[in-house]
């Protein structure tokens, strides 16, 4: 495997096009707990969305979507579970022509107490809280729908050995992984489903972000190391791997691609929770009635965090992201990137000095709030033939001279990226031509106009076993399509290690936080040849500012246990019974 070290040494630029960093001064993570109204609704709070090619079956996605945040194992005797009351959904997108869901997969839970005599949520073999579900799917915008599973079964909490193994006053399992397996549905229609408890896989240190930014990249503080606030907490995960051919708009398989940037392989996702508009109370119950309302979404990862401010989280929550385009003002002038300016607040924020956007890259445009970016070129021959002319999308981003992050932040939510110049490689561009033709790179291009984690299913998968694969993901493609051969010896369209990682698709060990802070500090634009301020116009642009920028990270760079090899790929959930506060650090 080659080193960080070596890699820099060799860079001449990082990343391409990625989103936007995990700071958000109201946030917990990912998207655990973060809105007003949803902080207090755990069983409808969607944490986090996985979209991504199976490893171990490249002719299938996998699709996990996980429910509640922070759930401390030994939370019992009401341990967590699905809500009853909820709608669990699963949208998919695979069509420009069409307005709402293309694909839609709706679950809904059942409970049952087997044994109302005991306070104990398993004895003698039987279950209190016991869960089931039923899984529809709808490819008619929600017109009409079909089973696909009538009674799966979620497996129990992972509570202790007397609780799931010993045969006598337990389930008598063999073991807490023998339960995940037996859960594991198979339908005629061909998806494998799994619905469960299972480790939160999401990885970050949100004592230091909350701390008013105070991020602590890894390995500079022995005395207050940065702590992974997730670790050895669970969720509730919905997991689905579905072959290809059914995602796919024409039912294509994906031997029929014509390229690995096939852009009729491209597919939308997004996971919302719903519930019931009135709530009534009786003394020893609720009842649920009225009109359905979405309470939770989530996309692309981070969104609502960063992006949205506070008082129009909870509205958008609640919006499909057919009806996006009214938020895109703020994700042309991302409010994190203020702290990243110096001209700003970024004096206030003293841990993110090492990221500083652009202000005069190639001498002469400036991507800080407010600015004018590439503005200044808008209709001119320069974007010509471009992503950026006004035949194309320059409407959407080149809107007005005030929107400089129009042209990279935005799209990666709204659009996906296409394999058109500006957005490529700047491998193979000539010196100081950022608006040429580069080496393709990235295409997950599907122009909705709103927020979904966007996946290119004809990328192949990089194998875990691969000494290239970074949980970087593009970052590392970047890094690898820049300097090492022979991915960077001509501008042909070619196979470079995790081009199927974040922000095309999420994998699991993708690090986001790490790649957003990255690229919320302008990476994304030098990727594409729009250096950093201090390059001069020769030489190698691996200039000081860049290589501030290269070597910086979140402090939590992978998650606190290991992935499973095979679907649901997730790591089994963590157990009551061991569980320890301190064993957490």
């Amino acid at each position: 495997m080659r080193t960080k070290n070596y890699l820099l040494r060799k860079m001449g630029i990082l990343p391409v096009f990625l989103g936007v960093m995990s700071l958000g001064l109201t946030a917990r993570a990912s998207s655990h707990r973060e809105a007003p109204l949803i902080s207090r609704d755990p069983q409808a709070d969607n944490t986090d969305l996985y979209v991504f090619r199976s490893p171990d079956n490249p002719n299938t996605v996998t699709i996990i979507a996980n429910y509640i945040p922070f759930e401390s194992p030994e939370g019992g005797p009401n341990y967590y579970s699905f809500g009853k009351n909820v709608r669990y959904e699963i949208h998919i997108k695979n069509k420009t022509t069409t307005t709402g869901d293309d694909i839609t997969y709706r679950f809904t839970f059942s409970q049952v107490n087997q044994d109302t005599t005991t306070f104990f949520n398993i004895r003698l073999g039987q279950q209190n809280l016991k869960t089931t579900y039923k899984c529809e799917k709808s490819t008619d915008g929600g017109a009409s729908w079909s089973t696909v599973v009538n009674t799966g079964v979620v497996p129990p909490n992972n509570i202790g050995p007397r609780s799931i193994q010993n045969t006598t006053v337990g389930l008598g399992a063999s073991s807490y992984m023998s339960l995940m397996t037996s859960a594991i549905q198979t339908p005629s229609s061909g998806e494998s489903i799994f619905c469960g408890p299972v480790d939160d896989p999401f990885f970050a240190d949100l004592a230091g972000i909350f701390d008013l930014g105070n991020v602590r990249p890894g390995g500079l503080s022995t005395a207050n190391a940065p702590k992974d606030a997730l670790a050895r907490f669970n969720c509730h995960t919905i997991a689905m791997k579905i072959p290809i051919s059914m995602l796919q708009k024409s039912g294509l398989s994906v031997s029929s691609a014509v390229n690995i940037l096939d852009p009729n392989f491209v597919i939308g996702v997004w996971a919302s929770a719903s519930r019931q508009q009135i709530k009534t109370l009786a003394s020893d119950s609720a009842a649920y009635s009225g009109s359905w309302i979405q309470v939770s979404r989530l996309g692309m990862p981070l969104t609502n965090e960063v992006i949205i401010p506070i008082g129009m989280k909870d509205k958008w929550n609640s919006a499909n992201p057919a009806n996006d385009v009214q938020f895109a003002k703020y994700f042309s002038n991302p409010e994190l990137a203020l702290y990243m300016d110096a001209s700003a607040f970024g004096g206030a924020v003293p841990a993110l000095n090492a990221l500083r956007v652009q202000s005069a890259s190639l001498g002469m445009f400036d991507f800080r709030n407010t600015r004018k970016g590439l503005y200044g070129l808008k209709g001119t021959a320069f974007v010509a033939g471009t992503a950026l002319a006004e035949s194309a999308f320059g409407g959407v981003l080149l809107p007005d001279s005030m929107s400089p992050r129009a042209v990279d932040i935005l799209p990666i939510f709204y659009t996906g990226v296409p394999n058109l110049a500006p957005y490529q490689l700047a491998t193979g561009k000539p010196a100081n031509s950022p608006l040429s033709v580069g080496k393709p790179f990235i295409n997950n291009f599907l122009p909705t106009l709103g927020d979904m984690l966007r996946l290119n299913m004809a990328v192949p998968t990089t194998s875990r076993t691969d000494p290239n694969f970074s949980s970087l993901g593009i970052v590392n493609a970047a890094v690898l399509g820049l300097t090492v051969a022979p991915y960077n010896t001509d501008t042909t369209m070619m196979f470079i290690p995790n081009m199927d990682g974040f922000p095309n698709g999420r994998r699991l060990e993708d690090d986001v936080v790490t790649i957003e802070l990255q690229a919320v500090g302008g990476v994304a634009l030098a990727a594409i040849g729009l250096w950093y301020n201090d390059y001069r116009g020769t030489g190698s642009p691996v200039t000081p500012q860049l290589l501030n920028v290269l070597t910086f990270n979140g402090g939590i760079t992978k998650n606190d246990t290991t992935f499973q090899n095979g679907f649901p790929y997730v790591q089994q959930p963590w157990r009551g019974y061991d569980y320890s506060y301190q064993a957490r650090f």
